[in-house]
């Protein structure tokens, strides 16, 4: 067995694994992607016995694991929560800077429904972290647009504004998804799929 070639796949490995986390939006997956590439590294650097390197990346492995251990403490914290209409120039701006991202998830959107909603804006540090737009009928609001920004794409954001919804009086959500990354994102928030093909999620408890 060619030993020297495995553990150069392995050093590879780590190495691609490494440079793909770079390219990553989410922060989240940043740190993941990374933290795995540095660990097989570090497996690497200690099978040709170069340990200053794997040294260097067992640092990286603790530093991500750190790292993703204080982001989850802090999701939902520090975030707020503001309400919006679709007539604000916030909200075009908002979904004019992230069109493309959106139309991946809402291809089906367009400026005259974003007008014709309202909904609410959830800040973190004073930066937009995400919206929903849509429009209420009693205790029921029909989603339109629920979008995260890639920086914070990891759930959190969504958990925080179904948790605070109840308190503007809104204890039903029912969306239909136009993509199928859209309905994979509403299947793990909790939404159960209708016969009529609409998602719906209690915000009572009925449906988590």
């Amino acid at each position: 067995m060619n030993w020297a070639l495995i553990y150069e796949l392995i050093g590879y490995l780590g190495t691609g694994l490494v440079l793909v986390s770079m390219l990553m939006t989410s922060v989240v997956r940043l740190r993941v992607f990374n933290l795995i590439g540095s660990a097989i590294f570090a497996v690497y650097a200690l099978l040709i016995r170069s340990y200053p390197t794997a040294i260097l990346n067992a640092a990286l492995v603790a530093i991500n694991v750190y790292q993703l251990l204080k982001l989850r403490r802090k999701a939902g914290k520090g975030y707020e929560i503001q309400k919006l209409n679709g007539t604000d120039g916030f909200a075009e701006w908002f979904t004019g800077k992230y069109g493309d991202d959106i139309r991946t998830y809402f291809p089906n959107i367009s400026r005259e429904r974003i007008r014709q909603s309202e909904g609410y804006l959830v800040l973190m540090d004073d930066c937009a972290a995400g919206v929903l737009l849509g429009t209420r009928s009693g205790e029921r609001f029909d989603v339109l647009l629920d979008y995260t920004t890639p920086t914070y794409r990891d759930c959190s954001v969504g958990r925080f504004i179904y948790e605070k919804l109840p308190s503007f009086g809104i204890t039903e959500l029912s969306c239909a998804a136009d993509s199928p990354a859209h309905a994979a994102y509403l299947e793990k928030m909790g939404f159960t799929k209708g016969e009529d093909g609409v998602y719906v999620k209690s915000l009572t408890g009925g449906n988590d």
